[in-house]
């Protein structure tokens, strides 16, 4: 058969992300703080973004409408030639929203996070420009600075000094250091001994115990310096496993020690700081600011609002654009203001589109979690991301985008709207299923509980949840207890035995 050259149509479908698609995505999932950053950074941008501030919001509504009649008068010409590219914006910007098939597919969600913030939202403002919240953060020294004073009043030969900063910058916030002294002293290029001969005179600085590699080591350091490191303690010390577990008895026979003795070595390990570098400044912990507000009506329902002094608020400057465009009369500058008014007017869509998005998420996650927020999170419901997308026709990735560092003020405290995402235990009677937080929060309920003499093991609880129709395995149990720091039956036995 012979070969030629030859010419063939085909028709195929793709999906091309466009830079403002990828936009409106990303802000989806930024947080309000975020958001406000990013409007930042592309006001400096794009001259034609300027921003709305909420007490001159009459004033910029009317600029806005008389831009909008200056637009239409002057700039007909341009509008034309930039329609088409609008359009096929519009038509992404929809994919984004809706229950498209150009939306890829919802990413597993896993288990919400066990803890609860009781924190309010609270009323505090500061409204002063020239007052910061920084101004009030305390100016205490931080724990690298405490332990660089301390080494160059204590160390005078530059090269220890040297090794001893070097070891100061490997120390962790809780006063640790996790680096083997064998690559510390490979890296700087010297003996190992003289690394460990730097490394115990910083285990003389303050606070005693800093420094240290392990647990072992920071309450050996402590002891030395209370001068109670005797045999009996060090052989404590090298059976901290022992100790965690409670094997009193063991211990005993190891330290060649009676009860008594035992009871007050224990105190005595009680009264040392396992992580004595917190003491000192760190980083300053970030507040969590929320996105959306619930509150109950007098009628009792919900209001559900966004929290609008987060949101940034921007308008785009279409006389700006009109007077610029008039004058311009290179290719180059028309395409660049042709560019930047679609881009401005896409991110003022999408800041818009995405409150609306969040604002109806978050509507139905009350709706549907109504029982928690009238009577606790026993109450809360197994819910997926399937269900709210449907319930409200949006595309299961476009509400994890929403969901995603996002934070809810209720009157029950702020929660993360992913926290609301509940797996599902199926009910032993048949009926509705059980929020696997629900469970969690029962399982704590009946630990808390139990009497001294009553101490409930894994397949008790199973029992007892059986009984009110959870149907769950003792497994399942068990990695809920162990994820919410609970130790096992046997070892809540021997701490209350001791505390009591």
């Amino acid at each position: 058969m012979a070969m030629s050259p030859r010419l063939e149509i085909r028709q195929s479908q793709t999906l091309v992300m466009t830079p403002q698609l990828q936009q409106a995505i990303k802000l989806l999932q930024l947080s309000n703080i975020e958001l406000s950053a990013y409007v930042e950074q592309e006001m400096e941008r794009n001259p034609l973004l300027e921003r709305s501030e909420a007490e001159n919001s009459a004033e910029a509504d009317a600029n806005r409408d008389a831009g909008e009649e200056v637009r239409s008068a002057e700039i007909d010409q341009s509008a034309a030639e930039d329609s088409k590219a609008r359009e096929a914006l519009d038509a992404d910007f929809e994919n984004v929203y809706t229950n498209d098939a150009t939306n890829d597919g919802p990413p597993e969600l896993g288990p919400g996070p066990d803890q609860l913030y009781s924190n309010r939202a609270g009323n505090l403002r500061f409204d002063n420009a020239e007052y910061s919240l920084e101004q009030t953060l305390s100016g205490e020294i931080g724990l690298r600075d405490h332990l660089l004073g301390q080494l160059h009043v204590d160390v005078a030969d530059p090269i220890d000094r040297a090794i001893g900063m070097h070891l100061i910058d490997l120390v962790d916030e809780a006063g640790y250091i996790g680096d083997d002294m064998a690559e510390v002293a490979a890296r700087l290029g010297c003996a190992t001994a003289r690394v460990e001969t730097v490394l115990q005179r910083l285990q003389t600085f303050d606070p005693v115990g800093v420094c240290a590699r392990n647990l072992k080591e920071c309450l050996a350091l402590q002891l030395k310096e209370r001068d109670r490191l005797d045999p009996a303690m060090q052989c404590m010390l090298d059976n901290l496993e022992l100790l965690a577990r409670r094997e009193l008895g063991q211990l005993m026979k190891l330290c060649g020690v009676d009860a008594e003795d035992i009871t007050d070595m224990l105190a005595e390990i009680r009264a040392l700081n396992p992580k004595p570098g917190l003491a000192f400044a760190s980083e300053v912990t970030q507040t969590v600011v929320p996105d959306v507000f619930v509150r109950q009506n007098s009628d009792g329902g919900w209001l559900v609002e966004l929290n609008s002094d987060t949101l940034p608020r921007v308008l785009v400057n279409t006389r700006y654009y009109a007077r610029i465009s008039g004058t311009t009369k290179s290719k180059t500058d028309k395409a660049y203001m042709s560019e930047c008014l679609n881009s401005a007017n896409w991110l003022v869509k999408s800041l818009d589109q995405r409150a609306n998005t969040i604002l109806k998420v978050a509507t139905e996650l009350v709706r549907q979690q109504d029982a928690f927020f009238v009577k606790g999170v026993q109450y809360l419901r197994p819910l997926n991301l399937r269900a709210i997308a449907e319930a409200i026709s949006m595309h299961e990735s476009t509400v994890s985008r929403v969901t995603a560092n996002k934070y809810m003020a209720t009157p029950r405290g702020i929660f993360e709207m992913k926290y609301f995402f509940t797996s599902a235990i199926q009910s032993s009677e048949g009926g509705e299923a059980h929020s696997a937080e629900a469970v969690r929060y029962r399982i704590r309920e009946l630990i808390d509980a139990e009497p001294a003499d009553g101490v409930l093991s894994d397949d008790r609880i199973v029992e007892i949840l059986l009984e009110s129709g959870v149907d769950i395995a003792r497994r399942t149990v068990a990695k809920y207890r162990e994820a919410m720091h609970i130790p096992s039956s046997v070892q809540r036995r021997r701490l209350k035995k001791l505390s009591a």
